[in-house]
């Protein structure tokens, strides 16, 4: 089920009001027959996997917890194989069997293995990445198993994470089914501006620069390099309001019902570095790689040249989570490159920035900074956005050879008056994270006079009604 559908307008208030009005010791029930009702609306045969893996993971934790040695890291690796074996059948079997087959017939190989007519089940990586969370926490005696069934499966399956994260961790969520949440006027107000503002950022923000993105990638070659560049920058701020829209959506129909999830972004695109860039962006994921994969492999807490593979390793398995794809593992290995070389470079960075005096005026160091990590982030975005490796490279030879001045997108069917459309909607959006750095702007807002409040108010619903994209589009990362 779509947040940004009408089916969602009519579920979620039912499920809210029913989960105050029942008691507390039933509500997990309520919730986890809404959440399979939430991902059926998908694909409905595709709750067995989630089922298959709940079993496995819930017992597994009991086991886990009541053995020792490696009785106890046979259950660890037996939950971690079904996770990981179901994520590898329906998500990379047919990316690693179609590359095996084309090497094969470089080598003028017989290879007869047939690539599988199956879908991807929505949101997979995000509900596996989950359970895997809670088998290790266990594991590492971070976190007691859960006893109740229920209350693990809702853990796994609570709809308004459950297709597109946050990633959460145990101790940060099953608790919180356990606690007795009353209704509160207050917090409701809260999610219900939450999930306003991300309805905003989905619908009249990313819904509208994907019709020129869309179009811009889907014929580049008929396009100026400077329009390209436009329409990179334009799915630079798409994915983002896309994916942090779906967030917001979230946290604030969870906060409605008393329960927290994590905040998955913080204005990503004013960090001054790659390394803040990838503390404020997709947090839950990035936190999962750091604890799971980068700890566990050495950090840096070892040799440079150990360090620098510990952060390829991570950055190219992210990109292959993101999808299987190669131009994924490339924008990976992008921005693992970009992380090494600022290590490496560090100390030749600081001594131009002195020698151009740069450092010497803050606001101007800080301008320039941000702009040259939004540059790399960007230029990375285009791997991850074009359909295919030959038609990402396609894409930057232009943006490097073609230096027409024009930004035309007629060619595609975009009007000016949509590129306006969209100009104006990213300054809406830089306004009011440059605004939110201090402040919390809903808080601020509800300081106001009741005029200019609801003005406020009134005036966002306007420009929702009459700028947003009411096509039901799904959210970019649904895919993953």
């Amino acid at each position: 089920m779509l947040f940004n559908s009408i089916e969602f307008l009519i579920f979620f208030p039912v499920v809210t009001i029913l989960y105050f009005v029942l008691p507390h010791k039933i509500r997990w029930f309520l919730l986890l027959v809404s959440s399979c009702i939430f991902y059926m609306a998908f694909v409905p045969k595709y709750i067995l996997i989630l089922g298959f893996t709940i079993v496995i993971d819930f017992f597994a934790g009991i086991f886990i917890d009541k053995l020792k040695g490696n009785n106890k890291r046979i259950f660890l690796i037996i939950s971690l194989l079904s996770n990981v074996g179901i994520l590898f059948v329906f998500k990379y079997f047919n990316f690693f069997n179609g590359n095996v087959a084309r090497l094969a017939n470089m080598l003028d190989w017989n290879y007869p293995i047939s690539s599988l007519s199956i879908i991807l089940p929505i949101g997979l990586s995000f509900h596996t990445f989950q359970s895997m969370s809670y088998i290790i926490e266990v594991f590492r005696g971070k976190q007691k198993p859960e006893k109740h069934f229920g209350i693990y499966a809702l853990y796994v399956m609570y709809y308004p994470q459950l297709v597109a994260g946050p990633i959460e961790r145990p101790q940060n969520m099953l608790w919180q089914f356990h606690t007795v949440h009353k209704f509160d006027a207050k917090r409701t107000s809260e999610g219900l501006k939450l999930m306003a503002w991300g309805f905003f950022k989905k619908l009249v923000i990313a819904d509208n620069l994907a019709l020129l993105v869309n179009a811009a990638y889907k014929a580049p070659n008929s396009l100026s390099g400077l329009s390209l560049v436009v329409a990179t920058y334009f799915f630079a701020f798409q994915i983002y309001c896309d994916f942090s829209g779906y967030t917001d959506i979230a946290r604030g129909a969870s906060k409605i019902m008393g329960i927290e999830l994590m905040e998955n972004f913080k204005r990503p695109y004013l960090a001054k570095s790659i390394s803040e860039f990838w503390k404020r962006w997709h947090i839950s994921l990035t936190s999962w790689f750091t604890d799971y994969v980068y700890i566990s492999l050495g950090g840096n807490r070892c040799s440079k040249w150990k360090w620098y593979r510990n952060t390829m390793v991570v950055f190219l398995l992210s990109g292959l989570w993101h999808g299987a794809a190669w131009t994924y593992v490339i924008w990976g290995g992008l921005n693992g490159f970009y992380l090494v070389f600022a290590i490496l470079t560090k100390g030749i960075r600081k001594k131009v920035s002195h020698a151009c005096r740069i450092d010497r005026v803050p606001i101007i160091n800080k301008i320039v900074k941000v702009f040259i990590t939004f540059n790399l982030i960007s230029f990375s975005w285009i791997f991850f956005r074009a359909t295919s490796f030959r038609s990402a490279i396609s894409i930057i030879k232009k943006i490097f050879t073609d230096f027409s001045l024009e930004v035309n997108f007629d060619s595609v069917g975009i009007t000016r008056y949509q590129v306006v459309l969209c100009c104006c909607a990213i300054v809406l959006l830089v306004i009011v994270q440059i605004l939110q750095r201090s402040r919390h702007l809903s808080e601020e807002i509800a300081k106001k006079p009741l005029v200019l409040r609801w003005g406020l108010y009134y005036a966002g619903l306007f420009i929702l009604i009459i700028f947003g994209v009411f096509n039901t589009s799904s959210f970019i990362y649904f895919q993953f």
